[in-house]
C-alpha cells in the first residue's frame, strides 16, 4: 500500500494545472494583422476495424496488409462496449489464443497455438511483464497480439505468439472519467481516469488512471482485493522528440483455491461451490514497473527511439497443496492434505532501440529496422517442505472450524537465477514492384543463464551455468493482387533455452523451432469487411526429455508438430453494428518421443475454438446512446491429466477428458449526456466446465453472474 500512495503523490506533484488544448493563429491581410477568436480543438476518437492497424508490438512502421504474419489487436472501443474485466473477456475476439488453465485461481495461464504463452511472450507496452497473477483491464487502451513466431524481434519467447498490453496515454485536453462497478458475489470496483496538459505552453501532458476491487466469489470462502494505479507523462522537448515515461502498479491478494479433485483421473461430481482449500490461504502478488521512451523523428522518412525499462514483481504463496499432493484421493473421498509455501521476486532491467526508415533504391522501396536489446533479470525463488496438515473428505461441505492452527514450515532451498540477454536483429521489407514484396530479417542472440541452489539443511550451493545463442531468421513473401488484398507465405525460427545436462554433464544445448504460415487478408466491400485465413505449422524437432540411460539427466530425443488453420473475420456492414468472428482449429502432438506414445496430443489444448460477438450502437433517432451485445464463444474437448509414459512399465497414468462447451455473454449500455449505464450477464446459460492445471488441480468456471457499472465523463 505505501507503494501505491508513493506513486499517486509522484503524479499528483506533476499534474497541478490544467487547460484545454486550443489554437490561434495570426491572419494578415493587406498587411493588417487579425486576431481571430479562440478554438477549443475537442477530442475525435476514431473506431475502426479491431484488426485494422498494425501491433506497435512489431516494433515496425510495416502496415498490417504488408505484414506477412496473422496479427490481432482488440481497441479500446471492444474492451468497453463488452466491459471486459479481466484476460479472459480479452480472449474471446482474439481466435486461437485461449487460457489453458488458472493455477490455484490466482493467474490465467495463456495458450496459442499449441504452446504456452510465459512471461518471457507477455509485454506491457513492449516490456516483459509477469503474468503469474490476475491482469488489470480498466488501465488499458487496447490489447495486440502477434501471432505465430516472434523471436526474430524478442529473442527467446516461445513460439505461438506474443501478446501486449497498451496502456492509456496522457492526452493535452483536460478530460476524464469516474467509475463505480458492482457485480454478483459481492464485486465492488470504483475506477477513475483523468488526463490533461500541464502548463499554457502544452509541452506536457499527463494521465493517471486506476481502480480498487473487492470481491467474494462462487467458490465459498474465497476472496480477493487488488489496488492498480497507472500514471504517465508526456514531453513534448521539440516538434521532433517526445519523452513518454509510464509507470504501472499492482498489488492483488487472493484466497488460493486450486479446485475439485479427481479419483482415479476422473472428474469428480462437486456442489459448483465446494471449497477444498484452507481459509487462512493465501497468495499475495505485487508488481511495479516503469518505461522511459524517447522518439526522434529524424525526418519525415527516418524515426528512432529509445526504452529503458525496469520491473520488480514479489509473490507469496502460502496454502494447502494442490488435491493428490502428498497422497491420491481415495475413491470414497478421504484426502490427506498437504501444506505448501513459496515466495518469489524479481528485478528486471532492458534496454531497446529501434531504428526505422523508408528509403528507395532504384525501383525498390524499403522499409528498414534496425535494433538491438539487453535484459538483465534476477529471481530469487524460496520453497519449502512441504508437510502433512489434515484429512477431509471432498463429498462433504467443508467446515473451516475443523482447521488446525496454521503451521510453521521449513526452508527446503533458495534458488537464485540471474540471466542476461543480449539481442541485435536486422530486417528490411522491400517492395519490388506494386504487388510483390519481400520481408527478410535475422536476429542474434546471446543468453548466460546461471543458476545457484542453496540447501538449507546441509548449507551447500550448487552452481550452473548455461550460454547459449542462437540466429533467428525471418523470410515472408507477400503477394498483393490489389491493396486490399493480400497473399503470403513466411518462413521464421525461434529457440528455446534448455534447462539441465546430458548424460556427459555438458548444459543441453537450446532447441530449435521451425515455423511455416501462409495466408491471405482481405478488405471487402469499401473496407467494411476485413477477413483473414492463416495456416501454420510449427516444428520442435530437438525437444529436451528425460535421458533413458539415467532419469537425473536429459537428451534433445523429442519432437512435437503443431498445425492448424485460424480464420478472421471483423465487420462493419452498416452503421452501428460490429462483427467479430472466428474459427481456429490446432494439434498439437508428439511425433517423437522417448517418453509419451508417439502420435498423442499434449494436453490442455482444444483442437476447436470459435467466438462470434455482435455489438449495435443506436447512433440517432429516439433510441440514441443505446448499446446492446451478444459474446458467443466455443472451447472444444481437450485433456488434462497425465500422459501415458511408454518408458515406465504398468504406467498407471491416465488423462483427463474435458467436454468442449459453448458459452454466451450479453451486455448492454446507454449513454446520456455525460453518463453511461453498463450492464452485463455473463454464461447467460449458465455452462459449466472446468480450466485445467496439471493433473490434479481443476477450476470450474464463474456460473451465470451480473455486472453494473455507472461511469461520469468530464
Amino acid at each position: 500500500m505505501k507503494k501505491v500512495i508513493y506513486t499517486i503523490g509522484l503524479c499528483l506533484i506533476s499534474c497541478f494545472s490544467y487547460s484545454q488544448d486550443s489554437f490561434e493563429t495570426d491572419i494578415t491581410i493587406d498587411n493588417d494583422t487579425v486576431k481571430p477568436k479562440k478554438y477549443i480543438l475537442k477530442e475525435v476518437v476514431v473506431n475502426g476495424n479491431p484488426q485494422n492497424n498494425t501491433p506497435s508490438v512489431s516494433k515496425s512502421t510495416i502496415k498490417e496488409m504488408d505484414l506477412p504474419q496473422a496479427t490481432s489487436v482488440i481497441t479500446s472501443k471492444t474492451i468497453s462496449n463488452q466491459q471486459a474485466n479481466s484476460l479472459t473477456d480479452l480472449l474471446k475476439n482474439a481466435n486461437g489464443v485461449y487460457i489453458m488453465g488458472t493455477a490455484g485461481g490466482y493467474q490465467e495461464e495463456i495458450a496459442s497455438r499449441g504452446f504456452s504463452l510465459r512471461s518471457d511472450n507477455t509485454f506491457k507496452n513492449g516490456m516483459r511483464y509477469y503474468n503469474g497473477m490476475m491482469i488489470e483491464t480498466s488501465g488499458l487502451e487496447k490489447v495486440e497480439f502477434l501471432k505465430g513466431s516472434a523471436a526474430m524481434l524478442y529473442g527467446n519467447v516461445a513460439p505461438g505468439g506474443i501478446l501486449n498490453l497498451v496502456t492509456k496515454k496522457p492526452k493535452f485536453n483536460f478530460g476524464g472519467e469516474v467509475g463505480f462497478n458492482i457485480g454478483s458475489f459481492n464485486t465492488y470496483k470504483p475506477t477513475f481516469d483523468l488526463y490533461n496538459s500541464i502548463g499554457k505552453n502544452k509541452k506536457v501532458a499527463f494521465r493517471i488512471n486506476g481502480s480498487y476491487e473487492k470481491a467474494e466469489s462462487f467458490r465459498n470462502y474465497v476472496e480477493s482485493e487488488k489496488y492498480y494505479i497507472n500514471p504517465s507523462l508526456l514531453f513534448k522537448l521539440s516538434q521532433k522528440t517526445e519523452l513518454l515515461i509510464e509507470a504501472d502498479y499492482i498489488n492483488d491478494s487472493r484466497t488460493p483455491d486450486f479446485g475439485a479433485g479427481v479419483i482415479n483421473y476422473k472428474v469428480v461430481d462437486l456442489p459448483r461451490n465446494r471449497f477444498l482449500g484452507v481459509t487462512w490461504g493465501k497468495y499475495d502478488a505485487e508488481q511495479l514497473s516503469n518505461t522511459i521512451t524517447i522518439t526522434h523523428k529524424i525526418n519525415d522518412n527516418w524515426n528512432i527511439n529509445f526504452i529503458n525499462g525496469i520491473r520488480y514483481y514479489e509473490t507469496e504463496l502460502f496454502s494447502n497443496a494442490r488435491p493428490n499432493t502428498g497422497g491420491l484421493i481415495a475413491d470414497n473421498g478421504d484426502w490427506n492434505r498437504n501444506v505448501q509455501k513459496a515466495d518469489t521476486k524479481d528485478n528486471y532491467f532492458t534496454q531497446q532501440s529501434n531504428l526505422n526508415g523508408l528509403f528507395s533504391i532504384g525501383k525498390t522501396k524499403h522499409n528498414f529496422l534496425f535494433g538491438a536489446d539487453v535484459e538483465n533479470y534476477k529471481t530469487y525463488s524460496t520453497r519449502y517442505n512441504n508437510e502433512g496438515y489434515d484429512t477431509i473428505n471432498i463429498f462433504e461441505e467443508y467446515d473451516p472450524t475443523n482447521e488446525g492452527t496454521i503451521p510453521t514450515i521449513t526452508k527446503n532451498r533458495l534458488t537464485t537465477t540471474p540471466i542476461s540477454r543480449f539481442g541485435i536483429y536486422i530486417q528490411d521489407l522491400v517492395s519490388l514492384t506494386e504487388k510483390w514484396k519481400v520481408l527478410a530479417g535475422v536476429r542474434y542472440s546471446y543468453q548466460d543463464t546461471e543458476n545457484n541452489v542453496l540447501t538449507y539443511t546441509n548449507g551447500t550451493t550448487t552452481t550452473t551455468n548455461n550460454y547459449d545463442d542462437a540466429f533467428s531468421p525471418r523470410f515472408g513473401l507477400i503477394f498483393q493482387p490489389t491493396k486490399n488484398n493480400t497473399i503470403f507465405a513466411t518462413y521464421s525460427n525461434s529457440f528455446d533455452v534448455n534447462t539441465g545436462a546430458d548424460i556427459n554433464n555438458d548444459p543441453l544445448k537450446p532447441s530449435i523451432i521451425d515455423q511455416y504460415e501462409v495466408g491471405i487478408k482481405n478488405k471487402l466491400f469499401h473496407e467494411k469487411i476485413q477477413a483473414n485465413i492463416t495456416f501454420y505449422q510449427i516444428n520442435n524437432d530437438n525437444l529436451a526429455q528425460t535421458s533413458l540411460l539415467d532419469p537425473n539427466f536429459r537428451e534433445l530425443a523429442g519432437s512435437i508438430r503443431s498445425e492448424g488453420i485460424e480464420i478472421d473475420i471483423t465487420a462493419k456492414p452498416i452503421k452501428g453494428l460490429q462483427i467479430i468472428a472466428g474459427y481456429s482449429f490446432n494439434e498439437t502432438k508428439y511425433v517423437k518421443s522417448n517418453t509419451y506414445i508417439e502420435g498423442s496430443l499434449l494436453r490442455y489444448n482444444p483442437k476447436n475454438t470459435a467466438n462470434l460477438s455482435f455489438n449495435y450502437e443506436f447512433e440517432e433517432g429516439k433510441l440514441k446512446g443505446l448499446n446492446l451485445g451478444i459474446i458467443n464463444t466455443y472451447f472444444g474437448e481437450r485433456f488434462a491429466g497425465r500422459s501415458t509414459q511408454i518408458r515406465v512399465a504398468n504406467d498407471n497414468r491416465q488423462l483427463i477428458y474435458l467436454p468442449d462447451f459453448f458459452q454466451v455473454d450479453a451486455t448492454l449500455g446507454y449513454n446520456y449526456k455525460k453518463i453511461t449505464l453498463k450492464a452485463k450477464l455473463s454464461n447467460l446459460f449458465n455452462e459449466l466446465s472446468y480450466n485445467a492445471h496439471d493433473d490434479n488441480s481443476l477450476n470450474p468456471i464463474a456460473p451465470r453472474n451480473y455486472s453494473i457499472a455507472l461511469n461520469y465523463a468530464f
